[in-house]
């Protein structure tokens, strides 16, 4: 299982695999089993959002086991989540903000032993 960070700025933590584009995202996403999806929701101008990738989540039934929403826009935070939460299995954990420090922490001393 893999752990995937959507974001086409901020720099990808230790331990993930790192998606730029809501097309990256998709593709891991068919592709792959994902531990844990954190999802940006503005990923460059004119580009399909973090929204667009929770709409093939849900379209395409494969969901991770955890997705964490760690994007800055408050609108598109509560456009994922709303989304999401009407959607998601009960099997798929939602949060609606970013990862916690402790879980980032163990996930990149994992990668490292």
């Amino acid at each position: 299982m893999i752990h995937v960070y959507l974001d086409d700025y901020r720099s990808c933590p230790i331990g993930f695999v790192p998606a730029r584009t809501a097309e990256e995202c998709k593709l891991l996403i068919e592709h792959e089993k994902i531990d844990i999806l954190s999802l940006d929701f503005d990923l460059g101008w004119g580009q399909p959002t973090g929204l667009d990738v929770a709409r093939f989540l849900t379209s395409s039934g494969n969901y991770p086991k955890r997705i964490y929403l760690h994007t800055s826009s408050a609108a598109g935070k509560i456009q994922m989540y709303h989304h999401l939460s009407e959607n998601v299995p009960g099997e798929c954990e939602l949060f609606g903000g970013p990862m916690p420090q402790e879980l980032l922490d163990q996930i990149a001393a994992e990668a490292k032993a």
